[in-house]
C-alpha cells in the first residue's frame, strides 16, 4: 500500500506543478487566460488528493479537518479553472485567486500537522 500512496503523491505533485507552472507561464505572457496545463493540473490535484485521503496507512492518517480543508480548496480551484477555461481573457483578480488558492492548498499540506 505504501507504493500506491507514493505513486499518488508523485502524481499529486505533478498536478501541482502543472497548475502553478501553467498559471505562471500564462501570467508572464501578458494575456491572462486558463491554459490546458492549468485545467489538467487542477483535475490531477483533485483526483489524486481524493485518492490520498483514503486510509492507506496504518493509523497514520491526516486529521479529518485537514482533509476537508484541502478538499474544499481543491474543489474551489477546479471550479474556478473549469468554468473560466473557454474565456478569451480571465479577470486578473480571478486568475490571481486561483494562484493564491493553489499556494494556500500547498501551505495547508505542508504546515498543518
Amino acid at each position: 500500500m505504501e507504493a500506491l500512496r507514493l505513486i499518488l503523491l508523485y502524481a499529486h505533485l505533478i498536478g501541482f506543478a502543472l497548475l502553478l507552472g501553467g498559471a505562471i507561464a500564462q501570467y508572464l505572457t501578458g494575456k491572462i487566460r486558463i491554459n490546458p496545463a492549468m485545467l489538467w493540473g487542477s483535475v490531477i490535484q483533485l483526483v489524486t488528493g481524493i485518492g490520498l485521503s483514503a486510509p492507506l496507512r496504518d493509523g497514520d492518517e491526516p486529521a479529518p479537518a485537514k482533509l476537508v480543508t484541502k478538499l474544499v480548496l481543491a474543489l474551489l480551484i477546479f471550479v474556478m479553472v473549469f468554468f473560466s477555461r473557454k474565456r478569451a481573457e480571465v479577470n486578473r483578480g480571478h486568475f490571481l485567486a486561483i494562484v493564491g488558492l493553489t499556494l494556500l492548498n500547498a501551505a495547508v499540506a505542508v504546515f498543518w500537522r
